[in-house]
């Protein structure tokens, strides 16, 4: 074997022929530069850093480049040579689609690019692009879009929801889609309202009903941000310790139906799904408990205002109330996960001996305090209803107070703490969802723009007139919210259906606010906690449409027999809870 030492001054002395440059090669064992980084930071006696250590990597590499520089000369001489048989040494050893250990990461790089790459197919986009184009070359001739006004914004939304829906195809991101469909809706507003001055007005409204929502989120978004930094829900998950298939189904299940009601659906599903790699190895079995949080975490958020982004919009537009969408929703929501749970407690992926484990992954430590900052992050999504019921004030308002005092206390309890910069809430600002809240401003934009226009209120009329049993449209907004986003489809429903056709806290209001929030669990695509899972797990969406749509079905419909049921025997809360003063008020 050659020396780097020989191989130096062979290579000032004797400059690399073709002749001999693989040979060369294939006898040099040049070390990886991973292990060269071990080597000259390791803390043995034996590799600790010297001067070897801080002058190798440099002399290594400068032989890398002249035996790559050699290769290549060899390879083209030896595709220009006339000679039809070379000889074995000048072969290359290495079979094709491989990489020797003198080849460079960027090579490897490319080549493992092309061997994935899978080019998009782009007869749709340019279909996509060219709709939206005419669309918007229609919209620019003012007197068509102030005669067909109803038209041009049906198109617009269509195209618009179209590159929603598709984003993944497409390779739109859906934020962007949602703000160009808004601000080009509201063109068309402006220009088929009877003066400009009207549609600003609209507009102003209706920013200021959006903006309520965005806050809203923004702010309960930043406050779990800030306790997960604080590893504060090891609290919860850290209390599960059975290992019986069957009790852990039951257990998972009934923690993420009240962590969601607490929490939004989407954070809970990411912390159980976490959990569950640190209690089971990778199996069905597991793949089969993710699919329990998707359906928990959609039915806890059903039965509380703050639990579903959905639920949070009818509550801040005075469509339900606290107590009233609590004790309405609370038996119907169970209902939806306990017939799965039951249903799932049959299957033999549960039933199957073999499947008690011990910890799989060691637990993450808790930050310093962070007991106290789980305690103050909980306690101000809860305060939240208290504050509005106490002050009268919008929601949004509350969940501001409760991030400030947050904010305060993070910068009190880290003080002088620089490695800790990211358990405060300017870091935990730049970690939250910010492209979703941006996507729910387009979408609730959109929809506005639709309302002001009236083609909501059409739309209701035409739903009155030929479905006139409201229990089965809001039964059909949840099974269309599994293949749909079910934000514009509630916000559609809020549009098209006022407090006049409604009152607060009616039947329908409710089975909406269940509805939509359950639905979503019949297809992995369904829910934000779907599309989670899906991503965490790698489940494909055919695996779940086989393993756990029917289960959640069955629980949707169980859930809306329970929840009719309920409402005609007209059960009713102890009067000592309706008492309660936050809870009595809206």
């Amino acid at each position: 074997m050659i020396s780097l030492h020989s191989l130096s001054a062979s290579s000032t002395s004797n400059p690399f022929t073709a002749k001999n440059a693989d040979a060369v090669m294939s006898s040099v064992v040049v070390p990886h530069p991973l292990k060269i980084k071990l080597c000259c930071t390791s803390s043995h006696k034996y590799l600790r850093p010297s001067s070897f250590c801080r002058g190798v990597s440099s002399r290594l590499f400068l032989r890398r480049n002249e035996l790559l520089l050699a290769r290549a000369e060899h390879k083209a001489r030896q595709e220009s040579s006339s000679t039809s048989s070379t000889s074995p040494q000048l072969q290359d050893s290495n079979p094709p689609g491989t990489c020797d250990p003198l080849c460079s990461i960027d090579d490897t790089s490319s080549e493992e690019f092309e061997a994935s790459y899978q080019p998009k197919t782009d007869l749709v986009k340019a279909l996509a692009v060219l709709a939206a184009a005419g669309t918007g070359a229609l919209a620019i001739n003012h007197s068509w879009v102030a005669a067909n006004q109803d038209l041009a914004m049906a198109l617009l939304f269509g195209i618009g929801y179209a590159g929603i829906i598709f984003e993944e195809s497409l390779a739109f991101n859906k934020s962007g889609v949602g703000l160009l469909m808004a601000v080009s809706l509201w063109v068309v507003r402006s220009i088929g309202a009877p003066s400009t001055e009207i549609a600003v007005s609209q507009l102003s409204q209706a920013s200021a009903d959006v903006s309520e929502i965005v806050f809203f989120l923004l702010g309960a978004m930043t406050i779990v941000e800030i306790v997960d930094a604080h590893q504060g829900f090891k609290l919860v998950t850290d209390n599960i310790t059975t290992r019986k298939p069957r009790t852990l189904l039951w257990v998972v299940g009934f923690v993420t139906f009240f962590l969601s009601s607490v929490l939004d659906n989407l954070t809970s599903t990411i912390v159980m799904v976490s959990l569950l790699r640190k209690l089971v190895p990778p199996s069905e079995y597991r793949k089969l408990l993710g699919g329990v949080v998707v359906i928990a975490a959609n039915a806890g958020g059903a039965w509380t205002p703050i639990g579903d982004v959905t639920t949070t919009m009818l509550w801040i537009h005075g469509q339900i109330s606290t107590l009233q969408t609590m004790k309405g929703l609370v038996i119907p929501s169970l209902v939806s996960l306990t017939v799965p749970l039951a249903l799932l407690s049959l299957t033999s992926e549960v039933n199957g001996k073999g499947q008690n484990t011990a910890d799989v992954l060691a637990s993450e430590q808790m930050a310093p305090r962070g007991k106290l900052v789980f305690s103050v992050g909980i306690g101000a999504l809860l305060f939240v209803p208290v504050f509005k019921a106490l002050t009268g004030l919008p929601p949004f308002m509350g969940m501001l107070f409760g991030l400030g005092v947050l904010w305060i206390l993070t910068d009190a309890i880290h003080y002088g703490e620089s490695e800790r910069q990211r358990l405060k809430v300017p870091q935990a600002l730049s970690r939250i969802d910010t492209q979703g809240a941006l996507f729910f401003l387009g979408i609730l934009l959109s929809v506005s723009s639709l309302e002001a226009a009236g083609i909501l209120r059409e739309l209701a009329n035409y739903l009155d007139s030929h479905i006139p049993n409201v229990e089965l449209i809001a039964s059909s907004i949840g099974v269309v919210s599994a293949i749909i986003d079910n934000v514009p489809l509630v916000a559609a429903t809020m549009g098209m259906y006022d407090l006049s056709s409604f009152p607060q806290d009616s039947e329908f209001w409710q089975l909406v606010a269940y509805c939509a929030g359950t639905g979503g669990s019949m297809l992995v695509i369904g829910s934000a906690a779907g599309v989670a899972y899906m991503g965490m797990e790698k489940v494909d969406f055919f695996w779940y449409l086989r393993k756990i749509s029917g289960f959640a079905f069955a629980g949707y419909a169980a859930g809306i027999a329970a929840y009719l049921a309920v409402h005609n025997l007209d059960i009713s809360l102890p009067t000592t809870l309706a008492q309660v003063p936050f809870l009595s008020g809206s």
